[in-house]
């Protein structure tokens, strides 16, 4: 905002009265906030710092100790500069004993050879200081119109940093919390050699405050969040020939990077509850589907008003869950039963909620980057429902799959695997039900598969989707309980023998004692005992294949009536 040293000494009236520099020139750069004339030599407890001095020294200390005091009373309020005009005190040039002082005080000196008005000097001085206060409060309301502007077409993220950069007419960078780069525009650089190792680059980015200027790395720093919690930074990177003379960004940019680090907050805050609404109004219309709640007709009819049309369509339900825990390790597939979903048991209710919450926006997310139409929300505490619909049938099996690519790179980063599942496919809104319940149970049938990179039908799940059909059918209960009762009875009174697992690990790998000792842990002798002590306790030989089969179905089974309690 402020012109610098060097910049009124180029001016006319200055340039009149032959400057010349006779101390401390690697000073030049600093800005000047005001002029000020003097001949008094204690005039430094009225200076606030930033002031140009003009003086003729007609008033300045005829010693030396006063001329050297005079001067550092000058730099220690942080002046910008003295200017002497000769002729009157000094002719031939300011004392030695000045410049020396002025050196090694590092405060810039210049002498004027020839007699200048020094109104002339501050009224220059002065309107160039206005002009610039003026040219900086255009700029200012130019950035805040702009942003208004783009807060009110609710701007994506990318636009908003783009004009941003072009704006400061530098690179702007916005990251997420982890140092990852969630948007950037490079201005005309080219963007590798900005972005590459950006992550190690960006830590050594840590200025203080909320908005500051880190010197070392030449980048401006603002936080973005909202409502107390924040969740990127905005970087801007300012070139040198940007910066004050005090070697700082000037106002504007920091006021530019902050507009822009409120617009993006309050975008997020929008998107995200009009996402939250728009997804209240799809559970609402799943759900309706599902139990029956409304007549299909009007159903179809509010999702058409949403931009989801559903008649004269292929429809197919889709489910996706989380994985259950432990299904990525062999010793976590014989740990038993009934283990805990991929959702930590311990989370409570809320936090279950919420990650359901954010599977779900990811969900909708995929399906626009995907381009297909649909409904999607939570359907039940475990899984995310689409009812996708496509043009016909031949088009099903591509748009599960751009589906599919979809949420895997959204949740690449993500550590908890998720399995997709679809139904069969229909051709009514009045059927869709049926092919919602036959996606969800295909995602619970299939909630310990690891294949991540195919979505499921029932075919995929095989025997565990027909034991989970059938989960619920006393006659299941009744078979899992005469093949497993003494088992199950004895493991109640001794659980650390952990004999269940020893049994399931033995199956699973089709009776291969030493895979199976291997994945639970034991030496081979150890397992061998424990399978004999199995034996007598199921009272079968467990070298007989069709033993160990009827054992098999009776564990998948157990699996399936201990995962969820009967509604």
């Amino acid at each position: 905002m402020f012109p610098t040293v060097r910049e009124v000494l180029a001016l006319d009236p200055v340039r009149h009265g032959g400057p010349r520099v006779v101390a401390a020139e690697e000073g030049l750069d600093r800005p000047v906030r005001w002029v000020h004339v003097t001949e008094v030599p204690d005039i430094a407890s009225l200076l606030r710092g930033g002031e140009l001095v003009l003086t003729t020294g007609i008033g300045l200390p005829a010693d030396d100790a006063g001329v050297r005091a005079f001067i550092a009373d000058l730099a220690e309020v942080g002046v910008s500069g003295l200017v002497v005009e000769l002729g009157r005190r000094y002719h031939g040039g300011v004392p030695k004993v000045m410049a020396a002082a002025a050196h090694r005080r590092g405060l810039p000196l210049v002498e004027l050879r020839r007699e200048t008005p020094f109104v002339l000097i501050t009224e220059a001085v002065h309107a160039l200081i206005v002009d610039a206060q003026l040219a900086e409060l255009r700029a200012t309301e130019e950035i805040h119109q702009r942003f208004t502007e783009l807060s009110v077409e609710g701007a994506e993220t990318t636009e908003v940093v783009r004009q941003a950069a072009e704006l400061a007419g530098a690179p702007v960078v916005l990251e997420n919390l982890s140092r990852r780069v969630l948007a950037y525009h490079t201005v005309g650089e080219n963007p590798r050699l900005l972005l590459d190792g950006w992550e190690q680059h960006s830590r050594r980015i840590q200025p203080t405050g909320r908005t500051a200027y880190h010197a070392d790395t030449g980048w401006l720093v603002t936080m973005v969040g909202a409502r107390g919690q924040d969740w990127g930074r905005l970087l801007l990177r300012c070139p040198a020939a940007g910066l004050s003379g005090s070697g700082g960004p000037p106002l504007r940019w920091s006021i530019l990077l902050e507009r822009a680090a409120s617009t993006l907050a309050l975008g997020r805050l929008i998107r995200r509850d009009a996402e939250g609404l728009e997804r209240q109004i799809h559970r609402t219309l799943l759900t309706a589907l599902l139990d029956g709640s409304q007549p299909v007709d009007e159903v179809a009819m509010r999702a058409r008003a949403l931009g989801v049309g559903l008649d004269r369509r292929h429809l197919v339900g889709v489910a996706v869950r989380f994985r259950d825990a432990g299904s990525d390790t062999e010793s976590g597939a014989a740990g038993g039963a009934g283990s805990a979903v991929a959702v930590p048991a311990a989370d409570s209710a809320e936090a279950v909620q919420a990650r359901l919450r954010d599977l779900a926006e990811t969900v909708g997310l995929a399906l626009r980057e995907a381009g297909l139409t649909g409904l999607a929300s939570p359907l039940d505490e475990y899984a995310v429902g689409v009812l996708l619909a496509v043009r016909d049938a031949s088009a099903a099996d591509p748009a599960l799959d751009d589906l599919l690519a979809a949420l895997h790179r959204l949740r690449r980063s993500e550590p908890v695997p998720v399995v997709v599942a679809a139904g069969s496919g229909v051709d009514s809104v009045r059927e869709a039900r049926r092919t919602l319940v036959e996606a969800r149970q295909v995602a619970e049938a299939g909630r310990r598969d690891r294949r991540a990179d195919q979505v499921l039908r029932l075919p995929d799940v095989g025997l565990a989707g027909l034991l989970h059909l059938l989960r619920e059918e006393p006659r299941l209960q009744v078979f899992v309980e005469r093949e497993l009762g003494a088992l199950l009875t004895y493991e109640a009174r001794h659980p650390r023998e952990r004999m269940l697992a020893t049994l399931r690990a033995y199956l699973e790998h089709g009776r291969n004692k030493s895979a199976a000792a291997a994945a639970v842990h034991l030496s081979r002798p150890a397992f061998y005992e424990r399978l004999t002590r199995l034996g007598r306790i199921l009272g079968v030989d467990l070298d007989s294949v069709q033993a160990c089969l009827s054992l098999h179905v009776a564990v998948l089974a157990l699996d399936e009536v201990r995962a969820r309690p009967p509604a």
